[in-house]
């Protein structure tokens, strides 16, 4: 005799409805960390800049880069700080300035937020919407 053993809908929609509900809970928690985890990104990336600015500025002969502007370009930036900031699929936009000597974070997206570092030393400031307190 074959005995056939399965599932009724009521326990499917149960279960459903469970992973529903953990799902519910989870999402709000992993933005949170996934827009720390970009914070933290943009900060190091900055100090990491602002670190090749000073080796260009002894190099060069004072001046930061790019002499007498500022650029986006990060291939350009990758070329002459000598760092390896990630050019495709990027959370971040960076602006190197020569002029007000410093170095921007920006995100790409929704929020708006900036992070400004300059080469005096200080830590990086935060603008915009969702800045952490």
């Amino acid at each position: 005799m074959l005995i056939k053993r399965s599932f009724t809908l009521m326990e499917l929609l149960i279960v459903i409805v469970i992973i529903g509900v953990l799902a519910a809970l989870a999402l709000p928690g992993f933005a949170t960390s996934r827009e720390r985890a970009l914070d933290r990104e943009a900060r190091a990336s900055l100090g990491l800049m602002q670190a090749a600015e000073k080796i260009y500025r002894m190099e060069s002969g004072g001046s930061y880069y790019p002499p007498g502007g500022s650029t986006s370009v990060i291939a350009d930036i990758n070329t002459y700080l000598k760092v390896n900031l990630p050019s495709s699929g990027v959370s971040w936009g960076y602006t190197a300035d020569g002029i007000g000597n410093q170095t921007t974070a920006t995100r790409v997206g929704s929020g708006g937020r900036v992070w400004t570092l300059t080469n005096t030393g200080s830590a990086p400031t935060c603008s915009g919407t969702g800045c952490p307190p």
